[in-house]
């Protein structure tokens, strides 16, 4: 028997609990998970490998891979022989984000597959920018991402 593995890529610049809610839900769907980083594409505020940090300490009971990847998410989809990526939806706007992305991935993969996961309601406003906009302003994240990536943002208030 083989494992069906799913990747869950994404910035996580930061990760949020949006993230995590989406991750524990592909994680009761299949038999592996791995989440990807992406180094490439929008600068990040973190480092690639402190994001990638952040999650691992950030996954509680959650048994996935954590890594990190650059290039084009097809070929990690090779790589790897995962059986499709997941990503979460907030939005419409999000939804016809990743349809566009999902096409152009498909034309370069044949038999490429996304699983599209909507947002629980209570995290459908929360974003990565979001996140960082509230953070620079120093406001309260308790309610928006995990307890060590709260840790890391008072860290850097403090010093």
């Amino acid at each position: 028997m083989t494992d069906r593995l799913v990747l869950y890529p994404g910035s996580f610049d930061p990760v949020t609990l949006g993230h995590l809610d989406i991750l524990a839900r592909a994680c009761r769907l299949f038999d592996r998970v791995c989440v990807l980083v992406a180094a490439s594409g929008k600068p990040g505020m973190w480092p690639v490998a402190r994001r990638v940090e952040l999650i691992e300490r950030s996954l509680g009971d959650l048994r996935c891979e954590v890594d990190s990847f650059e290039g084009l998410l097809v070929d990690e989809v090779r790589r790897r022989g995962a059986v499709a990526v997941v990503r979460g939806l907030r939005s419409a706007g999000d939804y016809e984000h990743e349809w566009s992305l999902h096409g152009v991935n498909r034309r370069m993969l044949d038999g490429f597959e996304t699983l599209w996961l909507p947002a629980r309601p209570e995290f459908a406003a929360v974003s990565s920018t979001l996140v960082r906009d509230v953070a620079r302003h120093r406001g309260p994240l308790a309610d928006l991402v995990p307890p060590p990536v709260v840790a890391a943002f008072e860290a850097e208030w403090s010093a």
